[in-house]
């Protein structure tokens, strides 16, 4: 699975992200398990899962940022 674009975030609505990010963290800890356990096969996954969980992160603390700054 291919990484999410910042394009693709920035047109999300703030709880469609905070949505993904919580979708995305239970995949991850769900992968932790799988690696621990010896039965996953595309570790490259866990990293591209931690990529875009601190791009949603940081896209969705810039929209709350400049909607404080703007009002």
């Amino acid at each position: 699975m291919k990484a999410m674009k910042v394009e693709d975030v920035r047109k999300m609505a703030a709880e469609e992200i905070r949505t993904k990010i919580s979708d995305s963290q239970e995949e991850m800890m769900k992968l932790r398990f799988q690696q621990v356990t010896g039965q996953l096969t595309d570790s490259s996954r866990i990293r591209l899962l931690r990529r875009d969980i601190a791009r949603m992160v940081t896209i969705l603390r810039e929209s709350e940022r400049a909607a404080v700054e703007g009002a």
